[in-house]
C-alpha cells in the first residue's frame, strides 16, 4: 500500500487576499509566532514552558511497563518520505527507520492498548505491513542478514520466527549472521562461532532456514567453519572498505568449496545500545532510555527471481529491559 503525500500548492490561490478588505485584515495580523503570547504583560512575553504531546506520554506508558520491545518497520518502500532523500549509509537508514517507527506507532496507540500494557511490547508501522501472497512465494527469494549484540543463542530462532511471521512465510531462503559480539582485544575464533552456527544448524534441519553464510571471514576462519559445521556455509560477505580486492586466497577457497563471495558496507556494529538509548530518549522523551539494551537486529529483502528487483525490505529488532518495569496499579500509580 502506497501512502501518497500532499505536495505544496495543491490548493494555491486559497490563502490569497481577495479583495482590499481581505487585504488590509491581513496585512494588519501580526506574522505567525509574534505579537503579545497569552499572559503576556506590558509587551514582553513570558518564558515558553514546553508541552509534553499525549502520544509521547502514552508511548512512554507503555516503554515503562514493559519488559521486552519488538520493532517492525514493515516495507520501506511503502514509506514515500524514504524515496525523497538521498542514498543513505546503514547506519543512517536504520536510526530514521526507528525513529520514524517509533513515532508512527505512537500517532496509533488505542485506549485497549494502554490499558493491557502488555510485558511484551510490539512497535510497528501498520500502514506498510507487507506480507507475501502464497501464490506468488516460488517467484520470491526472501533472504536477511542477522545482527547479533548479545549472548543469548536462543535470539537467532526468535529473529527467524518473528521474520518469517511478518511476511507470511514459513521459510527464509538465506541467512547471513554478522560477527558475534567480542572484546576490541579478542580476535574472532571458531569457538567464538559455533554456538551461534549450531543454532541456525538446527533452524535449517527444522526447515526454517534454506541455506545459511557468513560475513567477514577470513580464509583461515572460514576454512576452519567449513571443515566443522554439519550444514556448510553457502556465503560469505566481505566489507570492500575494510578490502579493495577479494584476498586471492579467499576467492580460491570459496571457488573450491562453491561459497559465493559477496560484498557489504556495514559498519562494524550497526545497532550500539547506546545509539539505541539515545533513538527512544529522542523519540518518547524517555529519561529511563538507558534502561533498554537491543537484543538482536534482521535485516530482510524481498526480490523478484526472474527481474533482480527488491520488492521489499524491512528491519525487525527486540530489545529487552535491564531493570525490571514499572508496575501498573489499579489506582493509576506506577511503582
Amino acid at each position: 500500500m502506497r501512502r501518497t503525500e500532499g505536495r505544496a500548492g495543491d490548493r494555491a490561490g486559497e490563502d490569497e487576499p481577495r479583495g482590499p478588505e481581505d487585504a488590509r485584515r491581513r496585512t494588519s495580523e501580526p506574522p505567525q509566532g509574534e505579537g503579545l503570547s497569552p499572559g503576556s504583560k506590558g509587551g514582553h512575553s513570558e518564558p515558553s514552558v514546553p508541552v509534553m504531546s499525549p502520544d509521547s506520554c502514552a508511548a512512554r506508558s507503555l516503554l515503562h511497563r514493559a519488559s521486552v520491545l519488538t520493532m517492525q518497520t514493515g516495507n520501506l518502500l511503502n514509506w514515500g518520505r524514504l524515496k525523497k532523500k538521498c542514498q543513505l549509509s546503514p547506519s543512517e537508514e536504520l536510526w530514521d527507520c526507528i525513529r520514524t517507527t517509533l513515532d508512527e506507532w505512537s500517532l496509533k496507540i488505542s485506549p485497549e492498548l494502554l490499558q493491557e500494557s502488555p510485558s511484551i511490547l510490539e512497535c510497528s508501522v501498520a500502514q506498510a505491513t507487507e506480507t507475501i501472497n502464497p501464490e506468488e512465494r516460488e517467484e520470491m527469494k526472501v533472504s536477511a542478514k542477522l545482527f547479533i549484540t548479545g549472548s543469548e543463542f536462543s535470539s537467532i530462532r526468535d529473529a527467524v520466527e518473528l521474520a518469517c511471521s511478518a511476511l507470511g512465510i514459513t521459510q527464509l531462503d538465506s541467512v547471513i549472521i554478522a560477527p558475534p559480539p567480542i572484546d576490541d582485544d579478542v580476535n574472532l575464533s571458531l569457538e567464538h562461532l559455533q554456538p551461534y552456527w549450531e543454532e541456525l544448524e538446527r533452524l535449517v534441519q527444522n526447515k526454517k532456514i534454506a541455506a545459511i553464510g557468513t560475513s567477514d571471514l577470513d580464509k583461515a576462519l572460514l576454512e576452519q567453519l567449513y571443515l566443522w559445521a554439519q550444514v556448510k556455509p553457502n556465503s560469505n560477505q566481505v566489507n570492500l572498505a575494510s578490502c579493495c580486492v577479494m584476498p586471492p586466497d579467499l576467492t580460491e577457497f570459496a571457488k573450491q568449496f562453491d561459497i559465493q563471495l559477496l560484498t557489504h558496507n556495514d559498519p562494524k556494529e550497526l545497532l550500539s545500545e547506546s545509539s539505541f538509548q539515545e533513538t527512544i530518549k529522542e523519540a518518547v522523551e524517555d529519561s529511563r532510555s538507558n534502561e533498554w539494551t537491543p537484543l538482536w537486529l534482521l535485516r530482510y529483502s524481498v526480490i523478484v527471481k526472474s527481474r533482480g528487483i527488491i520488492k521489499s525490505k524491512g528491519y525487525i529488532l527486540q530489545a529487552k529491559r535491564k531493570v525490571p518495569p514499572l508496575v501498573h496499579h489499579p489506582l493509576g500509580y506506577e511503582s
